[in-house]
């Protein structure tokens, strides 16, 4: 996932816990010069200096941003020459500039490894973020200028880079709600602070649901099923016996492994109602916030949220993301009914009898492909060692397609032990950016895996990238392999399919650069990166097993193929369901009154015909969809699926041009890698790909045809 967050939710994307080490602090007795996040850095690329970086610092430094882009504003705003692109579109580009500096910082750390101190701070600034961004795109001053150079922006004579930042800046204006009444802008600002308030609850309340629902198991025999390994992972510090922790989604990779089948419910209840009738409950928040997301739609003159927010996308509106999911549901449950048919026979096949229940199936699930395919996951995993997939996998596929290359650092400091740093090269020995890498799972970091920035490429400030990935694989234990299933294999490259779009970025100002595009396009370079994980070449050059370096067995890489398209049912069936509801939830009407948001999901899932399989549940429940009511892809989750069509198509055109080759990677970054958001986005894959998108390459993918 690209972590996607703006000026105003910045402070509000995630919220922290209470493991880490905390400190307290007078916010405004710091001297800026003094503070590490207003000054320079003097490490490589301008990273941050985690060695200097303290919790204190984040208070003052957020305050003195904020200041500071207000005072630049209102000058901006208030100046008496005539508009020009540099006087405004320009300074408006840079009045954020410090601000955005520590903010990249900031919502690094506080998702990754936050603490009380960060929590407190985002608390505070929630409200105050909110404010500032009302503060400038409802300004009506800086409104006027912005609108009159965009009237006549063809007789500007502007670069074709500045031209689309010029039509950026007013499209936000308007979408923001620049052309409302003086008392509708209140409404407005009124409606912004409040969400942006319980987005912070709901992050906050959200982690604390995973935490607090990790389970301790004292008997052994609960845990039947899982390998010496995997118990002295999970082996509780805190206590006798082992604790299992939570994923964010609904189901949970150790299911898969565990014989009994009580145990299997219980941690799969622990995943469904963690934040639902437990001290952790979000079904109040997700409630408003999408109450009031609807009242905002209509107060800026959209029929919903969704059609508000779908502006500017490739989807465009609510209708043509429905139609999507009217195209994709009858084959998808379609096929996941027949798999679980499977299941079913396999159930009565072990001497059991019972009916299939949504913790039952992965276990069973994995039996069916092992009868089918002769594959067995366990098989697979000890070729899957976390540093050689990630050097002579990830990295490998990007030499080969790109020509970069990659040397690891050890001499900059990072904000975990954990945490891996590498420098990237091109092909000639040029310096592109750095790399860091932070995988396995803690208290202090939230669910999931992202991409984001601690700097930017901007040719304005001749910055070059610096890019982060985060995932939770589970830790092992001291002395243990790191080792991954398939589909943590896929997540890495998935990861750092996002962190070339941002290596690539080529623009000359930030708020255009790299993953700077839409929604239902960003996700599509992470997602072709994941084609690599299976190309042979790739495969075979990382998939060595742990111990003894041997290559991973053809007749085992035969296997993993011919089983590509297995519970494909599921996994799409699943990934609609949470589609959906992201969409029901964001298509309500202005004057809906939601009594019981459980009841709603229900309803939703029912009515698009996505509860036809009851074992399949959806990817991620209301109460713990971080995706949708504590990060930016609020109406976007779909973006999976839309670009998941992109990137089999793109594929396919690798497929009959050569394969993975350096010319087509060039071809790739230079057409659309490196184009951040500077043209039409659908243009661009066209100009590459010579055609519109076809789904029939994801529909083969899936094996729904």
């Amino acid at each position: 996932m690209k972590k996607i967050y703006t000026v105003a939710l910045v402070t509000i994307m995630f919220a922290s816990c209470k493991d880490a080490k905390t400190e307290t602090t007078t916010p405004n007795t710091m001297n800026n010069s003094e503070n590490p996040l207003l000054v320079e850095s003097k490490l490589p690329y301008g990273a941050p200096d985690f060695r200097l970086i303290k919790n204190k610092h984040f208070m003052p430094a957020l305050e003195h941003g904020i200041a500071t882009q207000k005072e630049i504003v209102s000058k901006i705003a208030s100046n008496t020459e005539p508009a020009t692109f540099d006087n405004t579109i320009l300074a408006l580009e840079k009045s954020g500039t410090q601000l955005e500096n520590v903010q990249q910082v900031f919502s690094g750390l506080t998702a990754a490894h936050t603490n009380d101190s960060l929590q407190n701070v985002q608390e505070e600034m929630a409200p105050k973020f909110s404010e500032l961004q009302d503060g400038i795109y409802l300004n009506d001053d800086l409104f006027k200028r912005v609108k009159e150079l965009y009237e006549k922006r063809d007789n500007l004579v502007l670069d074709p880079e500045s031209y689309k930042l010029l039509l950026t800046y007013f499209e936000n204006f308007e979408k923001s709600g620049a052309n409302l009444s003086a008392a509708d802008k209140e409404t407005l600002k009124s409606y912004n602070t409040r969400i942006a308030t319980l987005i912070n609850s709901f992050n906050k309340t959200l982690l604390e649901a995973n935490n607090n629902g990790a389970l301790v198991f004292e008997n052994k025999v609960d845990l039947a099923g899982l390998s010496d390994v995997q118990l002295k992972s999970l082996e509780n510090k805190e206590g006798k016996g082992w604790k299992v922790p939570l994923l964010n989604t609904t189901q949970q990779p150790l299911l898969q492994s565990l014989e009994n089948r009580a145990t299997r419910e219980k941690i799969f209840m622990a995943a469904w109602m963690r934040a639902d009738g437990s001290n952790q409950d979000t079904k109040a928040i997700i409630t408003e916030i999408a109450t009031l997301r609807a009242k905002k739609g209509a107060l800026l003159g959209f029929d919903s949220y969704a059609a508000w927010s779908l502006q500017g996308t490739m989807a465009e509106k609510p209708a043509n993301v429905f139609n999507m999911f009217n195209g994709l549901i009858p084959a998808a449950t379609a096929k996941a009914k027949n798999e679980a048919e499977d299941i079913q026979n396999m159930i009565a096949k072990n001497g059991q009898d019972f009916t299939l229940e949504a913790w039952d199936w992965n276990r069973y699930a994995d039996m069916v492909k092992k009868e089918k395919y002769d594959l067995d996951e366990n098989e697979i995993k000890p070729y899957f060692e976390l540093k050689t997939v990630l050097e002579k996998g990830v990295f490998y596929a990007a030499e080969k397609l790109y020509g970069i290359t990659f040397k690891e650092r050890k001499d900059i400091p990072t904000y975990h032990k954990d945490v891996v740093v590498y420098e990237l090269f091109e092909e000639n020995g040029e310096q592109l950016g750095l790399f860091y890498g932070d995988y396995f799972a803690r208290p202090s970091k939230r669910g999931g895996a992202w991409m984001s920035n601690f700097v930017t490429q901007s040719h304005l400030y001749d910055k070059k990238p610096v890019i982060y990935n985060v995932c939770n694989y589970p830790k092992p234990a001291e002395g243990d392999a790191a080792l991954l299933t398939y589909d943590e294999v896929s997540t890495l490259f998935h990861e750092f399919g996002h962190a070339l779009h941002g290596f690539f970025a080529n623009q000359e100002y930030p708020s255009l650069s790299g993953t700077a595009v839409a929604r239902d396009f960003v996700e599509f370079p992470s997602q072709f990166n994941e084609n690599w994980a299976l190309y042979p070449e790739i495969l075979k050059n990382y998939a060595l097993h742990h111990k003894t370096g041997e290559q991973i067995p053809q007749a085992l890489l035969d296997k993993i193929k011919k089983a590509a398209t297995f519970n494909q049912g599921y996994s799409l069936t699943e990934n609609l369901a949470a589609s959906n509801l992201d969409m029901q939830w964001h298509t309500i009407a202005s004057n809906a009154t939601i009594i019981d948001a459980n009841k709603f999901e229900k309803e939703a899932l029912h009515k698009t015909k996505l509860d036809v399989v009851s074992a399949v549940p959806p990817r991620y429940r209301s109460t713990y969809f971080a995706h949708i009511f504590g990060s930016g892809y609020a109406a976007g989750y779909y973006s999976y699926l839309w670009t998941e069509m992109l990137h089999h198509d793109a594929y396919n055109w690798f497929e009959n041009n050569g394969g993975l080759t350096r010319e087509n990677g060039q071809r790739f970054r230079d057409m659309i890698l490196s184009r951040g958001n500077t043209v039409d986005l659908e243009q661009m894959y066209k100009d590459w790909s010579g055609s519109d998108p076809k789904i029939e390459p994801m529909l083969k993918a899936r094996g729904l045809q």
